[in-house]
């Protein structure tokens, strides 16, 4: 009965998964059908945290985010929870030898959103690490299953992939994080003067990140490579459609990616899985 647990515990990880971000249920669609439950497991978790932080306005934030740390720990030890979110990603963690310590830096990212409203370079840097690549790494302790000579061969571009999707976000998000929640995170931007200049320097930082990224996908094994380049070509997507427009206009509409271009980013991942050609 310990199995019916388990699996009831991932699909509602999927559910989450599905509610929250089409564009990351298309690319874990894509992925071999072994992964499906891992990363719905990691996916689960992320959001979950990210959700304090960023939506439970009214609350103790502070002390929501203490006690889900707290849950967290004490599931992977356990190896049980009651939380379904948090016992599909200790099932992740247990059985891909996930390190604490690319769980302890997420939660510190999060709890840095409690308490910064701007940052320097360093804290920039340690932030995007924590919120970002690190779910990359736990994704890729998956996708390598247990080959530790291919984690580490791959680990330093999968950071580099994760660090370009989050910078997107940012980007894409200046309006809601800038003007709704008073936050600045790429350092030493002034947004009450956004010039076209910053939005550059930005963006060439984001293309270096993006190339490191693309080399580290097409090492990945056959039954990841798929799921990961459709992710990067929707990132990348958005990204072109930033990049076309004005300083101005990312800081006051959000830029997003139609559902029919998805569905034919997707259908341009499949035949080129199928042909080999990634």
């Amino acid at each position: 009965m310990m199995d019916l647990y388990n699996t009831t515990t991932f699909e509602c990880s999927k559910l989450i998964t599905e509610h929250y971000s089409t564009s990351f249920t298309l690319g874990i669609k894509t992925l071999d059908k072994r992964f499906h439950f891992p990363v719905y497991g990691i996916y689960g978790f992320v959001r979950y945290a990210d959700e304090i932080v960023d939506t439970f306005h009214g609350y103790e934030k502070k002390t929501l985010l203490a006690d889900f740390t707290a849950d967290t720990y004490r599931a992977i030890k356990a190896g049980i929870s009651l939380n379904p979110v948090l016992h599909s990603f200790q099932i992740v963690v247990n059985q891909y030898k996930i390190e604490q310590e690319l769980i302890e830096a997420f939660l510190y990212s999060m709890e840095m959103d409690l308490y910064n409203s701007d940052y320097s370079q360093s804290g920039y840097e340690k932030y995007i690490y924590g919120s970002a690549e690190v779910v990359g790494l736990m994704c890729l302790r998956v996708f390598c299953e247990g080959d530790e000579a291919l984690y580490q061969h791959l680990k330093e571009d999968a950071r580099k992939l994760g660090s370009a999707f989050q910078k997107v976000n940012f980007l894409r998000d200046i309006k809601a994080d800038f003007q709704e929640k008073g936050r600045t995170y790429f350092p030493e931007v002034n947004f009450d003067n956004f010039t076209i200049e910053d939005k550059r320097k930005i963006e060439d930082d984001i293309q270096a990140d993006f190339d490191a990224g693309y080399r580290g996908i097409v090492q990945l094994p056959k039954g990841a490579k798929a799921g990961v380049y459709l992710a990067y070509k929707y990132y990348l997507r958005l990204f072109d459609k930033i990049k076309g427009v004005s300083a101005s206009k990312i800081q006051n509409e959000r830029i997003r990616v139609p559902d029919f271009q998805k569905i034919t980013l997707l259908a341009q991942t499949y035949f080129q899985s199928r042909l080999n050609t990634i």
